[in-house]
């Protein structure tokens, strides 16, 4: 059992959980992930892990309900247990000295790109950050992603705050007025990403975006989560989450991310018809 030691609210739908994990917060690196699973009935979901504290032995989750189990997961409380979180899983970021380095982060994709920025800061390099959100109450983590930038951009789609924007065309901005970028990491929406490839594929900029398809076990077994990378598969728990973003089959993730959507709907009904007893909301 994991203790939940802190529970915050950052944004509509969006919660953050201090989890007690020594073992995982021991070995976890910038870019990896975990599967956790609620209850002995619950399924296997994966969450990159936003920040780890090795000395305390926690990890820092954040996630957005948007699901049956993500909305589960959403009511518990600091005190609460979650029956498991296995990890890390997957390659973490290639971490180096490339002189300047972009990190783009849409949304929930905010996340997991601080401890990379962090990281990419603590090895060097110049960071340049670009944060952003469909409006002002759905911006997380800006203060975090600005204590390890050397530049900051903010930016909301409706313009409520920060630059009236798509990150991706402050990247294209920034890159189009000189800045040279030795490498980027974009996570995100898959649209997010999928312009991200385009703008950092256009430039020449050496890029990475994290993955997020349906994923059951995490360690390669099931195949779930295969993707389509330079026109072969590749299983995103094993040989990712990060992939070259221009060669990233985007279409196919958006198509395999909907499979089970209309299953997905009446998992997220049935949960809220039971937590409401049995009302029609």
């Amino acid at each position: 059992m994991f203790r939940i030691k802190e529970k915050r609210i950052l944004a509509p739908a969006t919660k953050l959980f201090v989890v007690d994990a020594p073992l995982v917060a021991s070995k976890v690196e910038p870019g990896q992930f975990v599967v956790l699973r609620i209850n002995e009935q619950g399924e296997r979901i994966p969450l990159t892990v936003a920040d780890f504290n090795r000395e305390a032995g926690e990890l820092t989750l954040i996630f957005q309900e948007v699901g049956k189990t993500t909305r589960h997961l959403g009511t518990l409380e600091a005190g609460e247990a979650i029956l498991d979180v296995v990890g890390p899983l997957g390659k973490p970021t290639h971490i180096d000295d490339f002189g300047a380095a972009a990190c783009v982060g849409g949304g929930i994709g905010v996340a997991p790109v601080y401890p990379i920025a962090r990281a990419l800061k603590a090895k060097g390099n110049r960071v340049v950050s670009i944060i952003g959100a469909r409006s002002k109450d759905l911006l997380i983590m800006e203060s975090e992603m600005t204590a390890v930038s050397d530049e900051i951009h903010v930016t909301t789609d409706d313009g409520t705050y920060g630059e009236k924007a798509f990150v991706t065309q402050v990247l294209e901005r920034l890159i189009s007025e000189g800045q040279r970028f030795g490498f980027a990491i974009g996570i995100g929406p898959v649209p997010m990403m999928k312009a991200f490839a385009g703008v950092t594929g256009k430039h020449g900029v050496p890029a990475k975006v994290s993955l997020n398809p349906i994923m059951v076990d995490g360690t390669g077994m099931c195949g779930v989560c295969r993707v389509s990378v330079g026109g072969k598969t590749r299983f995103a728990c094993v040989d990712g989450p990060e992939f070259d973003a221009a060669e990233v089959d985007f279409g196919l993730l958006v198509a395999r991310q909907a499979i089970y959507c209309d299953e997905e709907k009446s998992s997220l009904e049935a949960f809220e018809k039971t937590r409401c007893g049995g009302c029609s909301k």
